[in-house]
């Protein structure tokens, strides 16, 4: 068991930053431009490993704990994932509460950090992300009861390594509706566009960066790295439903979880590129949407009663 959570916590964190960079690229190719290298995020966190932290006078303990403690969080929710053929190592009956917990309490520390530095900028910040974080996580449980319905289980690993194919002339809409909201919050829950902008310092339209401008050092670096994680993760959910899971090889499977993570990078790179940030007072509606499609999903799925 021990070498089991090695190797899946070294598979996390080794990939994880690599998304980022696929994403990177794929906007700069899209855009005519050369972009920065494929491996730059790797870069920028070693770089900010490598420098000294600096605190405010107004801070406290709760300011210097929130990044490791945002990082452990994601970590420790990774274990809970199917990785291809890498089995969770960590499954239990309701460890999807314990899944979306973890998330929640990372973004709970990440808010108390950013009001520990007593700026109402970064405060500004922290109310819109408490807010916005409020609609995904209702979709994000409503995307869980339709994978709950569908599968019979209620153990993550087993929710999203389910095999659909038999059902899917039953359970197929829903699992289409279910994916389109999970996008959305996935989008959402990492702050990229529509939702939000990770390249921006506009401070009018800052969500998730303008809680962490006070950081610094290697602190930024765990965020930055946590942030990758938790893409890794997320995006990890949405790509292990995709992929059949039999008939395959464990080492097939580990391949089509690969390809397909880069895919779902892809696929985000494009759609930021097409898209422009949404205005502040539209990205609830957006929310909104995709919970109006995860509730037409539960529907669905009780009415047919798969």
């Amino acid at each position: 068991m021990g070498i089991h959570i090695l190797l899946h916590l070294s598979v996390v964190v080794v990939s994880s930053p690599l998304l980022l960079g696929i994403i990177g690229k794929t906007k700069a190719c899209l855009t005519g431009r050369l972009g920065a290298p494929l491996l730059q995020p790797y870069y920028d966190i070693g770089k900010l490993f490598r420098k000294g932290n600096v605190y405010s006078t107004t801070t406290t303990w709760i300011f210097q704990a929130a990044p490791i403690v945002c990082l452990a969080a994601v970590l420790v929710s990774s274990l809970l994932m199917p990785l291809g053929g890498l089995k969770a190592p960590i499954q239990f009956w309701g460890d999807i509460l314990l899944f979306a917990g973890l998330y929640g309490l990372a973004r709970f520390v990440m808010i108390l950090a950013a009001l520990d530095t007593g700026s109402s900028f970064e405060g500004m910040g922290a109310s819109r992300e408490a807010t916005f974080s409020c609609l995904a996580e209702v979709v994000l449980f409503l995307d869980f009861i339709i994978l709950a319905c569908v599968s019979k289980k209620f153990v993550l690993s087993e929710m999203v390594k389910g095999n659909y194919l038999p059902s899917w002339h039953l359970a197929g809409p829903a699992l289409i509706l279910m994916g389109l909201s999970y996008f959305v919050v996935l989008l959402a829950e990492n702050a990229r566009i529509p939702v939000d902008d990770p390249g921006t310092h506009l401070e009018l339209t800052m969500i998730h960066e303008v809680m962490v401008l006070d950081h610094s050092g290697w602190d930024l670096g765990l965020i930055l790295y946590g942030s990758a994680i938790k893409l890794f993760v997320l995006g990890s959910l949405l790509v292990n439903i995709l992929i059949p899971p039999y008939h395959f090889s464990p080492f097939m499977q580990t391949m089509m979880f690969g390809t397909g993570m880069v895919l779902l990078a892809l696929g985000i790179g494009v759609v930021e590129s097409c898209m422009a940030r949404l205005r502040l007072n539209r990205v609830p509606q957006l929310l909104i949407g995709a919970f109006v499609l995860a509730l037409v999903g539960v529907l669905v799925v009780l009415l047919k009663g798969v």
